[in-house]
């Protein structure tokens, strides 16, 4: 496997990564991808009696969240390794952690702190209910922030109760706008010479996610409901049983209306006065349902995607996990990223979802063992391997 040279897009850019589990490591993969030299700061092995709650090391969520970084162990409960920190921070852009608020400040690694040291610094701080407030001490998790936020009550099917969606999209979602911040903040730091402090949280995140839904409550006062696999306010849009499966449907104008009777030869449908606008389509969708559910029935998955495809009306097929990176679509955005792994051999781990015309995104180095890289990095800021080699017996490295 030949392995694509480092994206040049945010080259000499030096990021501080003490975060764990899902957030902040997104935030810092999104970095890594592009060209940042991430360091990945951990506790030295026995320090941190929550060290495994990633997962394990050569396991597949770590391999995903930590590519492309180097590892640094530093026992930053010690003043030794607090020390040695803040010398890293010196040299350093930005620091990425996802701690509860106030374990920064318990261990001396508080923005102020960190700018005295450096004012052009950038500390970008992920926690699950904010840096402020009544809840700022608690501890966050996704599926936590998913019932907080309103996601669990606009998701699954009518009467069900709350369902949680499949992924840890309020982790994922608070990585990437952390990300966000931290680019507009290197930005700004052209123009003012300083850094600043970025926090977002996972409820933040998952409330900006609802978007439409939250956007429903406030502008109108109305509370969305659970529409399972049908839009809140467009039909027919959703899945629809086939002869041998399911699709998703989506049909928009009425301009897309008029093609999707084509494409299921029902010409009669929109000469119906049930479905005559999308307002009469909404209203009697019960109705449509059940015409539609006779129609589809009729047809595999495979004949009703070309026949829709035919009339450009907006439809896809629903697919597994393996169906996802089967599909030549998928294959042709290159969103399987190939690596090697000294343990694991040839690998793949999600891909980018952004493309650059000159600097793209590229996976080229895996999870590094912990502290693969501590002499090298300490080297570089100014340590003499005698001290090095000191701070290590002394369990501070």
């Amino acid at each position: 496997m030949t392995t694509p040279p480092r994206s040049r897009a945010l080259d000499g850019l030096v990021v501080l990564d003490l975060t764990r589990v899902r957030a902040g490591p997104t935030c810092c993969r999104v970095l890594a991808d592009f060209g940042a030299d991430v360091i990945k700061i951990e506790a030295p092995p026995g320090v941190d009696p929550n060290e495994n709650m990633s997962g394990p090391r050569h396991g597949y969520d770590m391999q995903n969240l930590h590519r492309n970084k180097r590892s640094v162990t530093l026992n930053l409960k010690r003043p030794e390794g607090r020390e040695v920190f803040l010398r890293l921070v010196k040299n350093a852009d930005v620091v990425v952690e996802n701690f509860r608020p106030d374990v920064k400040d318990r261990l001396g690694i508080d923005y102020e702190t960190l700018r005295r040291v450096n004012k052009r610094v950038i500390l970008a701080s992920i926690s699950g209910f904010g840096q402020t407030g009544p809840y700022r001490d608690r501890a966050g998790f996704d599926q936590i922030a998913q019932g907080m936020g309103g996601l669990m009550w606009v998701t699954g099917l009518p009467g069900q109760g709350p369902v949680r969606a499949g992924v840890a999209v309020a982790d994922s979602t608070a990585g990437i706008y952390a990300a966000t911040g931290i680019l507009v903040a290197l930005q700004e730091r052209e123009r003012s010479g300083e850094g600043q402090w970025v926090h977002t949280s996972l409820l933040q995140a998952q409330i900006a996610l609802c978007d439409f839904q939250a956007a429903l409550y406030l502008v109108d006062g109305k509370v969305p409901g659970q529409a399972g696999n049908d839009h809140p306010y467009s039909t027919p849009m959703g899945v629809v049983e086939t002869a041998d499966g399911f699709i998703n449907i989506g049909v928009g104008g009425e301009g897309h209306w008029a093609s999707f009777c084509r494409a299921i030869e029902r010409p009669d449908l929109m000469q119906d006065p049930d479905f005559a606008t999308q307002a009469e389509r909404f209203r009697n969708r019960p109705r449509l349902r059940e015409i539609l559910a006779n129609v589809f029935s009729q047809r595999t998955s495979a004949e009703w995607l070309e026949r829709l495809e035919r009339e450009h009306v907006p439809a896809g097929p629903i697919y597994r996990m393996d169906e996802v990176f089967a599909d030549p679509q998928v294959q042709h955005l290159g969103m399987a990223a190939p690596v090697h792994h000294p343990a694991r051999g040839e690998i793949r781990v999600v891909g980018q979802p952004v493309a650059l015309s000159r600097t793209p995104a590229s996976v080229v180095s895996a999870v590094p063992d912990p502290g693969e890289h501590t002499d090298e990095i300490l080297a570089r800021a100014g340590y003499q391997a005698g001290e090095i080699e000191q701070l290590r017996r002394a369990g501070v490295v």
